[in-house]
């Protein structure tokens, strides 16, 4: 990641805004998007200027969904038109949209290639080592179960509360990722990290009932 890649907003300013989210969504992740986003981003021919800039403003939305429970792509696309108020509309605009646009559990479909490069990264994050990690830190935050077996997850469904363990989280929501993503290099990547999480959780469950 080069920190004086072209950007309307700094990697530092960017920071700032991020004080208030940890966690699994703080500024850690931020990074880990961005450094994402520029490899596809190179790898597909995105514009690099306006795809840097909504990676670093992608989650500014995050502390006022959890304290007002609006969604945070639609806040932090809004507040990102603030944040760069004085440059060109159409690269504000467009910033905008990809922030609007990358969240999951959203329909706003991305119609820009950076929308649908960081939509791809946001994702990807989700998804192998990192993802397992996640999930957990997920789990320690709700207070849930560390396992339940795969079989019984699969048949539950979605479940809530301390119930969703990260193997509910697995079955139900990351394995699906990789079909969501749009770039051809977001997909590879994508289908690489599942490989990974299958068989972390496959170890897990033979672990768990003495197998191994």
């Amino acid at each position: 990641m080069n920190e004086n890649a072209p950007s309307l907003i700094s990697i530092e300013e960017a920071r700032a805004l991020y004080l208030e989210a940890g966690g699994a969504h703080g500024f850690s992740h931020v990074l880990r998007v961005l450094r994402l986003a520029e490899y596809i981003g190179q790898a597909e021919g995105a514009d690099m200027l306006v795809l840097r800039t909504a990676c670093l403003l992608h989650d500014i939305g995050r502390p006022a969904e959890a304290s007002t429970g609006v969604c945070h792509a639609q806040w932090g696309a809004e507040r990102a038109r603030q944040l760069l108020a004085g440059h060109p509309p159409e690269l504000v605009e467009a910033v905008a949209h990809a922030i609007a646009a990358h969240r999951f559990r959203n329909n706003v479909e991305p119609r820009t290639l950076e929308a649908q490069v960081l939509s791809d990264a946001d994702k990807l994050d989700a998804l192998g080592a990192i993802g397992v990690a996640r999930a957990y830190a997920m789990a320690g935050e709700r207070g849930s179960e560390l396992w339940r077996p795969l079989d019984a997850a699969s048949r539950e469904g979605d479940a809530g509360g301390k119930g969703h363990t990260p193997v509910h989280e697995f079955l139900h929501k990351l394995s699906h990722l990789p079909e969501h993503m749009y770039t051809a290099t977001g997909r590879r990547m994508a289908e690489h990290r599942l490989r990974f999480m299958q068989t972390f959780f496959e170890e897990l469950e033979a672990e768990m009932l003495g197998a191994r």
